[in-house]
């Protein structure tokens, strides 16, 4: 009696777990179900632009399949009425009937298959530019957290996946169903106890579709995945090939590659091997229904209550479907294919910029360049701040440099700026206005940027000066190129300006691609200059040189600066030393020498050897007294007039 009770009781709790579970996994269905066709109509959507050749297709499509339904009717009408009549001339009449009808099946044929393919090309074409155009809008969040390999494996493979889709999945989908139609309704009309067997192949082909349908949808993302993963390892692999030569890590490369390669073969073969055996079940089931109707036809042709040429086309019109569902089991595949790489190509699509222009935003103008951050903290993301109550006043025409160990902030500090990140508290103004209540593009035409990490394109050297205004002038550009100190070594090149650089820039050294980086910024004028530790790649000569122009260029600008190298540091107006994102000192060189702090430690650590070796190249410098002599009169001429010689030409250029 205890065991019966306790039996039970355990029965009230095991019983409605059970069915909670069965509820919860239809609920997951049902959920996937929709989801799985939203991503369909977000495809067939891409369609709406280019309707005219997509209904044309269907027309194709229609009269395609109305032409290949009329052949078995002519076949029963010959076989019925032509043979028993024995009239040679009906005979002919219907052979020729049968001739037009086949010629016209295949001329629209024709049109459905180019038409497809068409579309499909074009629904590519817009897809890639809608893919690209988002991904330039998308915010630095978005590209720090996404690898390049996965992106690009959307932008070819998932797109190409689409666009095949359209002719392979889609069409061909509706291509069976109005041929299962038409067949039917035919059938019906022709006898409804064979058209009643015909139709048990529905339940059988639509539960095969179902289940290899739902085990082919994972793999199929698993392959799309694996293959945006398997282009990571090769961008990376190839973009670092001087790193991995330099540690001569040749083989280990080739087995992450082959690695990650099997893994993509496993997954492709698994997805293969299953669809290979809906096909011939598909088929088997055809045959199967066409065997029963043969057999039922014949045993009522015998019994004289159906014609020959009725069972003929019956007969024809089942083999008919031949076509569509040998291919079904392909479809099936371009099914889950095509809703794979849609969800990965739309996840893109449907992520928002973090960075987006308030709504009446108001466009900058050319600023004075008055910069405040005021009581600036950030983090990344949902992480741990890594700046803390920041306050900085820079007044137009200073120069503000910071310093302090790496991992203290300095670089997230000035990216905050252009508004690459937003402020988690506190606020960034430029001449008064929060950086986030003007437009993106009008912030960043007034900031220049120069970064420590040179990035060039696969161009020509001038493209890349240029590559900021894109209707510069060969004057405008040359004029950027002097003030830079890159003039000289553009002539000495083989075609001058018109010398391609490579990939990033691999045609040059450290110090000249410095120099493109800083031309390319000058040329964009800008009222704000940001320099993260743009000289720290060229021998001192050059940075001398270098900072020859920058000092001319950068009177009238607020300059940011980002230093290693003590000449930058001590003439600026305002030395801010950042330790774990808080600003712990801030002064002149003279005064934070004279506090002995952090940056006496520093100076005496790093810049006093700086110091001591500078003064001895500039003592052996042929030119040096001519250069002071030139720089004095420039800095005295500075003070009756806005007007240097370096900026004045080139803002008058820029103009």
């Amino acid at each position: 009696m205890v065991v019966g009770q306790s039996t039970a009781r355990k029965d009230q709790f095991v019983t409605p777990s059970i069915h909670g579970q069965r509820k919860h996994k239809i609920f997951v269905y049902l959920e996937s179900w929709q989801a799985s066709w939203r991503i369909y109509l977000r495809i067939i959507a891409l369609l709406r632009p280019h309707w005219l050749p997509s209904l044309g297709t269907l027309v194709c499509l229609g009269l395609s399949t109305g032409f290949a339904l009329i052949v078995p009717w002519l076949l029963a009408w010959v076989i019925d009425v032509g043979v028993h009549s024995g009239h040679f001339t009906d005979l002919l009449l219907a052979a020729g009937a049968i001739l037009l009808a086949s010629a016209s099946r295949g001329l629209f044929a024709y049109g459905q298959g180019y038409l497809s393919q068409a579309i499909s090309c074009l629904v590519a074409y817009d897809l890639r530019n809608q893919v690209y155009d988002h991904l330039q809008r998308l915010s630095f969040s978005f590209h720090d957290e996404s690898e390049t390999g996965q992106l690009m494996s959307r932008m070819t493979v998932d797109i190409e996946a689409v666009r095949n889709f359209i002719p392979m999945g889609l069409l061909r989908a509706l291509l069976a169903v109005v041929t299962f139609g038409a067949i039917s309704i035919l059938l019906l009309q022709l006898d409804w106890r064979l058209a009643l067997v015909t139709l048990l192949s529905v339940p059988i082909l639509a539960l095969l579709a179902v289940q290899v349908a739902r085990r082919l949808r994972p793999l199929w993302l698993q392959v799309q995945n694996e293959t945006g993963a398997l282009g990571t390892v090769m961008q990376e692999s190839l973009s670092g090939m001087r790193v991995v030569k330099a540690f001569a890590r040749e083989e280990f490369e080739t087995e992450k590659f082959e690695t990650k390669n099997r893994e993509l073969r496993e997954l492709n073969l698994a997805a293969m091997r299953l669809s290979a055996w809906n096909q011939p079940l598909m088929v088997l089931a055809l045959n199967v229904i066409t065997v029963l109707v043969v057999w039922i036809g014949g045993v009522v042709v015998i019994g004289h209550r159906l014609s020959i040429g009725t069972l003929v086309a019956v007969t024809q019109y089942i083999l008919l479907l031949g076509s569509p569902i040998r291919t079904l089991g392909y479809v099936v595949t371009w099914f889950m294919r095509g809703l794979s790489s849609g969800t990965r190509i739309f996840g893109v699509l449907d992520t928002e910029p973090s960075i987006i222009d308030a709504p009446g935003a108001l466009v900058l103008p050319r600023v004075q360049g008055h910069v405040r951050f005021e009581h600036v903290s950030f983090a990344y993301g949902n992480g741990t701040e890594v700046l803390h109550d920041i306050d900085i006043d820079a007044r137009p025409g200073q120069v503000i440099a910071l310093l302090g160990a790496t991992g203290s902030g300095k670089s997230t500090l000035l990216h905050l700026l252009p508004r690459f990140y937003d402020v988690t508290s506190g606020r960034v103004t430029v001449d008064g206005q929060d950086v986030r209540k003007v437009t993106q593009a009008s912030l960043r035409r007034n900031v220049g940027l120069v970064l420590q990490d040179v990035f060039l394109f696969n161009a020509t050297l001038r493209d890349n000066i240029s590559y900021g205004v894109a209707n510069a002038t060969e004057e405008q550009i040359v004029t950027a190129a002097k003030v830079a100190r890159l003039h000289d070594f553009a002539c000495s090149l083989p075609d001058g300006y018109d010398t391609w650089v490579g990939e990033r820039g691999v045609t040059l050294s450290g110090g000249q691609k410095q120099r493109v980086a800083i031309a390319r910024t000058l040329l964009l004028d800008p009222g704000i200059l940001i320099l993260d530790d743009a000289t720290s790649s060229v021998d001192m000569e050059t940075e001398y040189l270098i900072q020859q122009a920058l000092d001319a260029v950068m009177r009238g600008r607020t300059t940011f600066v980002v230093a290693s190298r003590l000449r930058t540091i001590k003439h600026a107006d305002q030395i801010l030393i950042l330790e774990k994102g808080r600003v712990v000192e801030r002064g002149t060189h003279e005064s934070l020498l004279a506090y002995g702090g952090l940056y006496t430690r520093l100076y005496d650590l790093q810049l006093r050897e700086q110091e001591e070796f500078e003064a001895r190249v500039l003592a052996s410098y042929p030119y040096r007294d001519k250069d002071e002599q030139t720089s004095n009169r420039k800095a005295k001429s500075t003070k009756q007039s806005t007007d240097t010689v370096d900026t004045g030409e080139m803002r008058e250029v820029t103009r």
